[in-house]
């Protein structure tokens, strides 16, 4: 049947969260590691978020960002992501963000949606 298109499913990736220093897990070369940053010293109280600490620590501009990168050869593919939030403030929000409790801001937040999950937290 010619020139149909054929598409392929792509699994789901599991996230792990890592909330606590000093417990990062070990990694393999299918793994690819994000690390959130604290407070990047604009004069602000940690915690506190500026529009450039906010670009910096959005974890799902950053999953599309690192699946955007595999996808055009500009990083290692990988099938799971460790992501080290140990030193964020608040994690809590890192959390919703990765359940799909926050409003989405952009499409990229409906693609991570679907294409990243919270596997576990440490």
């Amino acid at each position: 049947m010619g020139g149909g298109r054929i598409v392929t499913r792509i699994e789901p990736i599991p996230v792990t969260l890592i909330t606590e220093p000093g417990h990062l897990v070990a990694l393999d070369g299918e793994t690819a590691l994000l690390r959130l940053p604290a407070n990047s010293g604009h004069g602000h109280a940690d915690g506190e978020q500026c529009i450039a600490c906010a670009m910096r620590t959005d974890v799902r501009a950053l999953l599309f960002d690192m699946l955007e990168g595999a996808k055009q050869g500009l990083r290692p593919e990988f099938s799971k992501v460790v992501v080290d939030a140990s030193a964020v403030a608040d994690t809590a929000q890192v959390i919703a963000a990765l359940q799909g409790k926050l409003p989405a801001q952009a499409l990229r937040d409906h693609t991570v949606a679907r294409l990243f999950y919270l596997a576990g937290a440490a």
